[in-house]
């Protein structure tokens, strides 16, 4: 999208330099021109605003890459292990699927791990029919949705890692 901005930016520029150039007489009394010009305004301030969103997301992005930089390089001694154990015997052979799934399954129990513990349904009486609770989609919705503060997310890695 930057690139897509910065080369929507120079087309402009080089449109609106190219009608200065060309007009004749008062800029101001060229209609065209001056329509040009206030388009070419508002969509330069739209990229504008949208480059600044994406610099804060490009930032936010690298932050979290280096929280889980531990993690990663764990991740990477794994691989290679993997990958070198045909050296000990034949039968250790590991592709690049059986590596993936490796790391599935340690994210997965990390993930249970971290999940907040559900309240347990009430047993009905003897003689009481079950009552059915409606789904809460919204509440688990919101859990996803929450940011993990430093400590929980230090955690997180610690538990990739391992």
């Amino acid at each position: 999208m930057q690139n897509g901005f910065k080369i929507t930016l120079g087309e402009l520029e080089a449109d609106l330099l190219q009608r200065l150039a060309n007009s004749t007489g008062d800029i101001l009394e060229d209609v065209p021109l001056v329509e040009n010009l206030e388009r070419s305004k508002a969509l330069s301030l739209e990229i504008a605003e949208k480059m600044a969103i994406s610099l804060d997301t490009q930032i936010t992005i690298k932050e979290s890459s280096e929280v889980y930089r531990p993690a990663a390089s764990r991740g990477a001694l794994v691989f290679f292990m993997m990958n070198e154990l045909y050296m000990i015997h034949s039968f250790y052979r590991f592709s690049l699927d059986s590596f993936i799934i490796v790391v599935q399954r340690a994210i997965d129990i990390v993930a249970a791990k971290m999940a907040p513990k559900k309240k347990e349904k009430e047993e009905p009486a003897e003689g009481e029919e079950p009552v059915e609770e409606e789904p809460e989609e919204e509440e688990e919705e919101e859990d996803e949705n929450k940011e993990m503060s430093p400590k929980t997310l230090k955690i997180r890695v610690d538990l990739l890692t391992d």
